[in-house]
């Protein structure tokens, strides 16, 4: 006799769990078990009862094949919608990871009481948006000639966004918000990513003074449970609605989804933190390609940004994103700033840009960006210029203001009484200048002068027109009323020492961002920079800096002009995945991996290695590390039972792709 059987994915970190499981149901649970809804099902292996999602529900013909029953229904609620389970399935393949690690960053917690309100309430109506601001955004999205068009064509976009304010907000808010009323306007879902909340909250301000604040949907890490899942379970309905959020909104499963957007895809905070570590701009490019399940089609893609990426250079460059230009141009006054040989060598702030700075204090605010925070997060020996560490653990010694004593950076101990290792002398040396001493010594160049400090201790968000010195590390910067009348960028070649791939292109982003603070026509000097960087921020040309970085890249093939993986774990795994991968993929050139080498997991032995790869090969790299992963995390699990006292490491194979920065 058949039967109905539902296909779960159980909610569990092991690999080897990572499909879908057939599970009888029962009588009593017939009327509630629906695909997406959280259950309860046994798991024999484990002899307990585990939480998941069923997935599908379907008929088997044959009654007699021995299946365990679920459990329970935890809720009618369905919270994974096809076209989420789609997604994390897509993105999970593509990262060589499970789809419910991708759940955990989709799915929030359950919160009973609001998900009892939301059932019990009527479906939010489709929100209606004022023909008079959807005119208002076309006549905005009209400066960049064929931007509209490729937003109705589901096309996919990359835009340099106008480096200037608007009123308090950042001219950037409104092109998005425009996009983001014509595509809601039409009756389709909008996602819009942001790095962070001070990015998020200058978005929201925007989209509340064009749309009905019911239109909107908050996805921020800074919400409470209840808040973040109300939101989550608002964007399950058919009424189309904008989200915005922070890295993980890229997977809110809205309906009819028509554009998803990505402010500043560059930024660091993209990348994800837990497994399988997909950056956010990959998971978009996923979802770009996928099409709805009830309407078939596709969402528009929006990649925006002051500066270009390497990796959108490159998919512009393949006609994957199409460039939209401006129609007309717009650049901010920068100026290479360089000490003459009038000046004393070693000067931090050339005369040129302290005269800007003065003339600047007579109108407004001023911004001076460095390049950490602190007083002076670095020490030397006087005299022999030797590091200063900590006799305790080794630790760099800093100062937190000014004759203060050094304290441990690591440790937290004060040095008192503090001698150099090399040359035991008592005297140490200011090394760099951080956010604090800057302010300390402009405050003493600009006497009478007001003096901000925005780090991460300091937070500020904005400043009002009135004269002051701004001082911010890079990313900190706060927005001044009617713009910066001077924007100093200071520690520029500190910056650029970093080793780092990506060095030149962070600090593009950096100095491009705070330019795009300063007033009309007000002077931006970057001090004591030349070369590729500089001559790009100078000229506004950063899509030519990719371009130029992607030539560089390619004899290396270090990303993006190649994707990376880095696989670590067991010696004997590493090489039993390495030889695995060789016959699974044996198109892969010689020179493909790089290592293993060996490495120290926690006192046992353990190797790591670097694989090299075309993007055409992606799928098979992929499931060929996939497949090691879970034939390792079972042939360890089976040795291991019966011998809880093992010392080793809890997963003997680990893969991650889409290494950003690649080293052994």
């Amino acid at each position: 006799m058949s039967r109905r059987v539902a296909r779960v994915l159980i909610d569990s970190p092991l690999p080897q769990l990572d499909r879908l499981f057939d599970y009888a149901i029962p009588d009593e649970l017939a009327g509630e078990c629906v695909p997406g809804v959280r259950i309860k099902a046994p798991l024999r292996t484990a002899g307990r009862v585990v939480d998941g999602y069923v997935v599908e529900i379907g008929d088997e013909a044959d009654g007699d094949r021995p299946l365990s029953e679920l459990d329970s229904v935890v809720s009618a609620a369905e919270v994974l919608p096809p076209r989420l389970y789609a997604l994390a399935r897509r993105v999970a393949d593509r990262a060589a990871g499970s789809a419910v690690d991708i759940l955990r960053l989709a799915i929030p917690k359950r919160q009973v009481r609001v998900e009892k309100q939301w059932l019990a309430g009527d479906p939010p109506p489709a929100p209606v948006v004022p023909q008079g601001r959807v005119e208002a955004a076309h006549a905005l999205l009209a400066a960049y000639p064929g931007l509209a068009e490729g937003l109705e064509e589901s096309g996919r976009l990359a835009v340099d966004a106008p480096p200037r304010l608007e009123g308090a907000r950042p001219a950037w808010t409104a092109l998005i918000s425009a996009a983001a009323t014509v595509v809601l306007a039409a009756g389709r879902s909008v996602v819009l990513v942001v790095p962070d909340h001070r990015d998020l909250d200058a978005l929201h301000g925007a989209l509340l003074e064009t749309l009905p604040a019911d239109a909107v949907v908050r996805h921020d890490a800074q919400q409470t449970g209840p808040e973040r899942y109300r939101g989550f379970l608002r964007t399950l309905a058919d009424a189309p609605c904008v989200v915005i959020g922070n890295r993980s909104a890229v997977y809110s499963p809205v309906a009819r989804l028509g554009l998803i957007a990505l402010w500043d895809d560059g930024d660091p905070l993209y990348e994800e933190q837990l497994a399988p570590y997909v950056h956010a701009r990959d998971a978009a490019l996923v979802r770009q390609e996928l099409a709805d399940p009830d309407s078939g089609e596709t969402p528009a893609l929006l990649l925006a940004g002051h500066t270009r990426t390497a990796d959108v250079e490159r998919l512009v460059a393949l006609g994957w994103v199409r460039d939209v230009p401006a129609a007309r141009r717009y650049a901010p006054n920068v100026i290479l700033s360089a000490l003459n040989e009038s000046e004393r060598p070693g000067a931090r702030i050339p005369s040129a840009a302290f005269r800007a700075a003065r003339e600047g204090l007579e109108h407004g605010p001023v911004l001076v960006q460095v390049a950490r925070p602190g007083y002076a997060p670095t020490l030397v020996c006087a005299d022999c210029r030797a590091p200063a560490r900590c006799r305790h653990c080794g630790g760099p010694l800093h100062a937190p203001g000014r004759g203060a004593t050094p304290v441990c950076g690591w440790c937290g101990r004060s040095a008192t009484a503090w001698t150099c290792a090399a040359c035991s002398s008592p005297r140490v040396r200011l090394a760099s200048s951080g956010s604090e001493r800057t302010a300390d010594e402009l405050g003493r160049a600009f006497p009478g002068a007001r003096v901000i400090v925005a780090d991460n201790a300091h937070p500020v968000l904005e400043v009002d027109d009135r004269p002051a010195l701004v001082v911010a590390t890079r990313g900190a910067e706060p927005i001044a009323q009617g713009g910066y009348r001077a924007v100093l960028l200071l520690d520029g070649d500190r910056m650029l020492q970093a080793p780092e791939l990506r060095i030149g292109e962070a600090c593009l982003r950096w100095w491009s961002n705070a330019a795009a603070l300063a007033a009309p026509g007000a002077p931006v000097h970057l001090v004591g920079v030349g070369g590729a960087v500089g001559r790009a921020l100078a000229t506004w040309t950063q899509a030519a800096y990719a371009r130029a970085e992607l030539a560089d890249r390619a004899p290396l093939r270090m990303p993006p002009t190649a994707r990376v993986a880095r696989i670590e774990g067991d010696v004997a795994a590493v090489d039993r995945a390495l030889a695995t991968l060789r016959a699974d993929v044996p198109e892969l050139p010689a020179d493909a991996v790089l290592g293993p080498v060996p490495l120290d997991r926690q006192g046992w032995p353990g190797a790591r290695a670097l694989i090299r790869f075309d993007y055409s090969r992606g799928a098979a790299v992929a499931a060929s590390l996939r497949a090691s992963v879970v034939t390792e995390a079972v042939n360890a699990r089976s040795s291991r039972r019966g011998s809880a006292k093992s010392r080793a490491p809890r997963n003997i194979l680990t893969a991650r792709l889409d290494i950003v920065e690649p080293e052994l």
